[in-house]
Parts: structure tokens; sequence; C-alpha cells
């Protein structure tokens, strides 16, 4: 497996993880080894995704970055938005979506890197996003103080919800039954079945993460060193443990055999794995930890394993002539792809043969152009 952290000083990190049986202490062991570095931005990053074969990064430069962990190359740069990209997400084994700041979500075709439709979301910022496990829904929140629900079946709005305040999580549980909706210390649990608040979860700090670890217990990280599991049901906090010495920005859980899998990303420049007990009212015990020197950001983690092409009967990617705009269509829609060796140091410029290359000068200034025209028109 392998983990890939973001951060503020624009490097993305990669470790590859290697579980051990124990040591001399009795306690089990993992060690992560460095893979890579990659300083591909201009900007610090602000979103990662991860599927099966890639890993997606967004950034405050407005562009999206596309890296094959197992050929170990960089795929290029996706250029469409014009604002920070504020959240990436992965469904199915052909799509991608991304959020950002002018308020946009576009879908993008994960095979031929395309975007397929840009549709005017919210009138402010998307701030995240999150899929249905069925991926036949998506709930986004921004800073139009919305809550709304997509069906990425039709490509278009199925629901708007007002909110009190500007929500800047919202995430399914794994079952699909329940979501949390996060405003700054607050968690508000909603049933699908009713949409409305079930109850609301207290956090001491302003959230910076949620994970589900099942469908009832809640991992919170905040503006802090510590992270605490709820449950969601009774609301009631399961146990609390200090994670790192500054705050935690980035949550992340698996599962493999015989392990359940916590991973947290903080400030302090670490990144750490737990090992979650089955009683999660008794705190994780820690399976290793890497320190990257950086102020972390985004977090993510690469199975080696194809996970996302086994759908269920029941899931449904979108069709992309099926992709109806129902709101504003704002700007053409453009993708720009070129692929070059991704080193371990991340500066290498090695062209690889037979690819469709755009310099990234040339993308730079077709950007710029891109920006130019959306605001004659706007």
């Amino acid at each position: 497996m392998e983990l890939v952290a973001g951060s503020y000083e624009q490097v993305l990190f990669g470790f590859t993880v290697h579980p051990g049986s124990g040591s001399r202490d009795g306690r089990e062991k993992w060690t992560a080894v460095a893979d890579f570095t990659h300083h591909a931005h201009t900007a610090s990053l602000s979103a990662v995704a991860v599927n099966s074969r890639f890993v997606v990064t967004g950034s405050k430069d407005e562009t999206i970055h596309i890296y094959d962990l197992k050929k170990k190359i960089e795929h290029g740069a996706l250029v469409h938005h014009n604002g920070t990209i504020t959240c990436l997400k992965f469904f199915g084994s052909r799509h991608l979506i991304s959020g950002a700041e002018d308020g946009l979500l576009c879908i993008w075709d994960a095979k031929k890197w395309e975007c397929l439709k840009s549709i005017k979301a919210h009138k402010g910022q998307v701030t995240f996003l999150s899929i249905h496990p069925s991926g036949k829904l998506a709930l986004s929140v921004g800073t139009d103080k919305t809550l709304r629900t997509w069906n990425l079946v039709e490509g278009r709005s199925a629901f708007i919800k007002n909110i009190k305040q500007n929500a800047h999580i919202v995430e399914w549980s794994p079952s699909g039954e329940k979501y949390i909706v996060v405003l700054l210390n607050k968690i508000d649990v909603y049933h699908l079945d009713t949409a409305s608040v079930s109850g609301t979860i207290t956090n001491d700090k302003r959230i910076s993460s949620v994970t589900f670890l099942s469908d009832d217990v809640l991992a919170v990280a905040g503006d802090e060193e510590a992270v605490r599991l709820f449950d969601c049901d009774s609301l009631m906090r399961l146990c609390e443990f200090k994670a790192h010495e500054n705050r935690v920005k980035d949550l992340f859980s698996f599962q493999i055999p015989e392990h359940h899998v916590l991973v947290t990303a903080s400030n302090d420049g670490f990144i750490k794995m737990w090992k979650l007990k089955q009683d999660k009212k008794v705190p994780p015990s820690l399976l290793c930890e890497v320190n990257t020197g950086a102020r972390l950001t985004c977090l993510g983690v690469w199975l080696d394993r194809v996970t996302d092409t086994k759908d269920s009967p029941s899931a449904a990617e979108p069709s992309p002539g099926k992709l109806e705009m129902t709101e504003e269509e704002c700007g053409e829609e453009t993708s720009e792809l070129n692929t070059k060796k991704f080193a371990l140091t991340g500066d290498s410029t090695k062209l690889m043969k037979g690819s469709s290359l755009v310099p990234a000068k040339k993308r730079k200034i077709t950007g710029m152009l891109e920006k130019k025209k959306r605001k004659k028109k706007t």
C-alpha cells in the first residue's frame, strides 16, 4: 500500500508501507519507506483522491494533476476551474468529480481525462463533496449556505436544502443510510429516509476532518492534537487519544484482513497509522509513523488492488449520454493532458514517446486565456 499526502510546501509525498509481524515489546509495528516526492504544483495542495490506479491532486494553483502509481508516471494536468480546487472524489472505475471555489462541479472521464460536464453547483464556493456508496447520488455543500443532492445517473440537481450556516464537510456513512454535515465544531447527523437531523455531536474545536469507521462510529479531528471517536446513534464520545503534536488536518480509514486502520496527517509533518480495536471505547495502537518535514494538508491511501471495479449490482455510473444540464453551464469544457516521467524526486522532464504533449509553459498560458474568456463572459 502507499500513503500519499499533500502539503503547504507544494509537494506531494509518497510512502510505501510494509506491514510487520511484531517488535520487541510485543506490539505490532509497520514500516513506511519513502517512495517519492513530487513538486508539480505552483501553490499549496488542497485535495487528494485515490482509486485503484491513479492519484489526483488539487491545488490553490487551480489545476488538477494526475499520477499513475502503478507505472510511476505523471499523467498531466486538468485545467478547467477558476479558483482553488477544494474537493476531489473518484466514483466507480470511470469517473472523477472535482469542486472548486468557482462554484463548479466538473465530471471527468477518468480513462480519457476529458471534462464531460461542468455544472454551476453553488452560488458561492463548493467546499466539500461526498458520493453515495451506490454511485447514484452525491451531496455537496458550499458557501451559499445550501446542502445539495445530485442525481449522478441523470447528471442534475435533485434537491436543495437551506442550512443556517456555511457547512465545510459532508459525508455519507458506509451503508449510505445516514450522512453527516459539519458546521464549525458541530456535526449534524441526518438519516436518508427522513432527510432530517436526528442528533448533533459537538467537538471541542473546529472540525478539520471526519471519517466513518463503521455505520455507527465516526472519527473526528479538529484544530487540535487529539482525535475522538463518537457513536452516531447515542451521540456519545467513545474515546479520544493524542495523535499528534499539532492540529490534525486529515483522516483516512480502511480495512484489510485482520486490520482496521486509521491514518492521520498533521501540521507537525507526521503521517501516522493506527490499529483500531474491536471495542471502539479503547484507543487505537500506533502501527507506524513517518515524518515528512512539511506542513501536511491532505491525505490519501492507495491500496495495490482493484477495489473500485467490482461495484455492486445496484451501483450505477453516469452515462455521458445522460448527463444533462439543468443549471448554468459555464465556459467551454477543457482538459489538457501531457505525460512525462514521474521520477522519485519529481524533477525529471523526460518525455514519454508517442504521447500527446502539452508543455507546462503552454498549459499555463492556456489557463490564463481561459480565465480571461470567463471574465469577458461575466
